[in-house]
């Protein structure tokens, strides 16, 4: 590239390079015949070569070497010069360059120049890039040009003065009694500049305020003028009038509104007809409304006024745009508490808007609906009979507690809040027993969220291991806690003992008092936790039987959180239950329980596809099902399967067909293994009520081959000798090694 291109063949060999290397290659021959260009003086090419440098600026790389010929350049008599130097000087200079306070007194000089455009190029250049020092030394020229004849150099001073204030506060004195003059020009420039000089002297100096207020009239003219005016191209935007004008004026009147009646009073009428005779079709449209929304809200404005402003957002709800149903959202909870029943007429709206696919919406929208449920709930606090089933204490159903569970499941992202909102209300009062089990099902669960302390929804409190123990310890002892209740309370108590660490032994005292309860279900899951402490803890069995929780099925048969009492369904024996891929890929040392009871057929469930993938590391589990509900009927077969390792099979079935209420029964066990891997030592325990008399034959064998190609068989005597109906199994237990 020869050394005199001009700077449009500069950008076209640039923009033709192939390689980032071509490219630099480019640059770095251009900028040495820049600064050779430089070098050389005033040889009628340094305009040229510093708009080349300029553009090498705008692509990244360096072009400082360029400052001191800015400053050359707007000392020049030139405009052609003098307008690339102050370009230059507001892209490469900054208030932290010594350069800039070399051209403060052409600057001045500029100010005073009989040329307006010459004058507009210096209050560019003040207002981008002044600094504090120059804004001191030349604040008394902008002052002296907001009175200028020319509306293009009042606009621009007046911009410029703006920035000066910003930057000096103590100078905004000074251009006080200008700027109320401004608003009687008719140009919107100036117009929209005036209006944003008097907002930022009102929200700097709170003082000019009480002058400010006396022209609401002059503003609330203006703002009618753009709203009824007839259609003009030069400042028609989707069919409304200078909406930033409008924008500017609707903020200005908002902060002199704000706490002061007779400013309100002025422009009520005025913001009545704004949000009436606007059209929230178009974007620009939407904006106005919005501001004047913001505006009634924010000034004490007539009570019918703020209604319509609802009114308004409520409308915006039902926009496609995100953006203007994000905004409307958040306006709706920063009013809700001051204009409570105008928000409730769009309470159906809002509960839809928590189907925005947006997460944006969705969050303020979680936070709108929350209020709605506070007030209905304080609602129904004073309500009778069944209308308070949804309130907290005595009329809650008994589906509450399960369903209520499912649902914090299933919402992972408020798992701490929950646990954090529950422990508090369960160390107030544990009079509410449903909302006890709850409280002691997430503590369990969630026990580690609770002792970290983080919690971004609520203000955080530090809670100790020894304080969620005392908690659950009261609940346990409480003359006011169900059996119910203190199942949940010692079930959770067990589980923290994978959540802690300091006070394992605290917890396995606890277990081991209640032990002896009289209550036989808490006495029964006081003795298998007691288990897993002594038999089977050096084994860390305890660690995988106590886990969290997977998310449940709102209809799954195990929803009940433990509760036996649950029916148990017949299974569709055409379909084998399919193991989920999850479930193969777990350790070596999951524990797997045996909850699904699946019988009612004459013919067995057939076995699982073995998993593609099997641990080798040994492995033992002992599965544990209480059996409630399970008759024997001569001649049925009932099968027990379990979606983990245990793919096998147990079958029960009477070998002779007697009478239902016959004095001996036999019964033979089936298990069958359909892993990858031996099951060893097999091992099978089980018990029936006190009026019945149970025999367990020795089994055939301690070891299930893999892949179903063996079983192994036990036979287990029941003596009825009062020939009663033969109730269930109360307890099977399971243990075996997987290899």
């Amino acid at each position: 590239m020869t050394p005199s291109v001009r700077l449009q063949e500069m950008i076209r060999v640039i923009r033709s390079a192939r390689t980032q290397g071509e490219e630099r290659g480019i640059i770095q021959r251009e900028c040495a015949d820049i600064r050779s260009q430089f070098r050389q003086g005033d040889n009628g090419e340094r305009s040229h070569s510093l708009a080349k440098l300029l553009y090498v600026h705008m692509l990244g790389y360096p072009a400082h070497f360029g400052q001191m010929e800015c400053v050359r350049l707007i000392a020049s008599p030139r405009y052609s010069e003098k307008r690339i130097g102050y370009l230059g000087a507001m892209m490469l200079l900054d208030e932290k360059q010594d350069a800039s306070l070399l051209i403060t007194n052409s600057i001045k000089n500029d100010l005073s120049h009989s040329s307006q455009y010459v004058q507009s190029l210096a209050l560019c250049t003040l207002a981008c890039m002044g600094s504090a020092e120059m804004c001191r030394d030349l604040a008394p020229e902008i002052e002296r040009l907001l009175r200028a004849s020319h509306s293009y150099i009042k606009k621009k001073a007046t911009l410029c003065a703006v920035h000066i204030i910003r930057k000096v506060p103590e100078l905004a004195e000074l251009f006080t009694p200008s700027a109320r003059t401004l608003l009687s020009e008719k140009n919107h420039g100036v117009l929209h500049g005036a209006v944003v000089l008097i907002t930022e002297l009102c929200e700097r100096n709170p003082d000019t305020l009480v002058q400010f207020r006396k022209a609401v009239p002059e503003l609330v003219q203006i703002m009618k003028g753009l709203v009824t005016s007839s259609y003009s191209p030069e400042h028609n935007v989707a069919g409304i009038s200078d909406p930033f004008l409008q924008v500017r004026i609707l903020r200005l009147l908002r902060i002199l509104g704000h706490n002061n009646d007779t400013a309100s009073d002025a422009m009520n009428d005025l913001l009545a007809q704004v949000a009436t005779n606007t059209d929230s079709s178009k974007t620009a449209g939407s904006a106005v409304l919005y501001e004047t929304v913001l505006t009634i809200m924010d000034i004490n404005s007539e009570s019918g006024l703020r209604v319509l402003a609802v009114n308004i957002l409520g409308r915006f709800l039902l926009n496609n745009d995100r953006n203007i149903r994000y905004i409307s959202m958040t306006s709706l909870q920063k009013i809700v508490q001051t204009d409570h029943n105008a928000v409730q007429r769009h309470r159906g709206t809002i509960v839809d808007c928590l189907k925005d696919q947006d997460t944006s919406v969705k969050r303020r929208t979680n936070g709108r609906v929350i209020t709605v449920i506070h007030s209905a709930l304080f609602h129904l606090q004073s309500c009778t009979g069944t209308v308070t089933c949804p309130c907290a204490g005595g009329d809650v159903r008994d589906e509450t507690v399960p369903n209520l569970i499912q649902l914090i499941t299933t919402a992972s992202e408020l798992h701490c809040y929950t646990v954090h909102k529950l422990y508090r209300a369960l160390i107030k009062d544990i009079a509410q027993q449903s909302l006890v089990q709850v409280a002691c099902w997430c503590i369990g669960e969630y026990g580690d969220l609770l002792l970290k302390g983080e919690c971004e929804e609520i203000e955080p409190v530090q809670v100790t291991e020894d304080d969620i123990l005392d908690a659950l310890e009261t609940v346990l002892q409480s003359h006011m806690s169900s059996p119910a209740t203190r199942g949940f309370a010692l079930t959770a108590t067990m589980k923290l003992s994978t959540r802690i660490t300091d006070n394992v032994d605290r917890i396995r005292s606890i277990v081991s008092i209640y032990g002896s309860c009289i209550d036989l279900e808490l006495q029964q899951r006081a003795v298998e936790y007691n288990a897993l402490f002594k038999k089977y803890d050096h084994m860390r069995y305890r660690s995988a039987v106590l886990e969290r929780m997977p998310v449940m099925d709102k209809n799954s048969p195990g929803h009940t959180n433990g509760d036996t009492s649950g029916e148990i369904k017949e299974p569709d024996t055409s379909k084998p239950k399919p193991v989920e891929a999850g479930l193969l890929s777990e350790p070596a040392s999951q524990v797997c329980d045996l909850l699904d009871l699946l019988g009612g057929t004459d013919t067995p469930l057939q076995p699982s596809p073995a998993p593609t993938s099997t641990p080798t590391t040994t492995s033992s589990a002992d599965l544990l099902n209480l059996l409630g509900g399970l008759e024997i009927t001569p001649g049925e077969k009932f099968s027990l399967y379990r979606k983990m390792y245990m793919f096998g099979i147990i079958t029960i079935k009477k070998k002779k067909k007697k009478k239902r209420n016959s004095k001996n029964v036999t019964v033979t066990l089936i298990a069958s293994n359909s892993t990858q891997n031996d099951i060893t030592n097999f091992t099978l325990q089980a018990a029936v009520p006190k009026s019945v008399q149970l025999q367990m034959k020795a089994p055939s064998g301690n070891v299930i081959p893999a892949h179903g190609l063996g079983q192994v068989t036990q036979t287990v005597l029941l003596n009825n000798p009062n020939k009663a109906s033969l109730p269930c199994f109360r307890f099977v237990q399971l243990s075996f090694l997987l290899n």
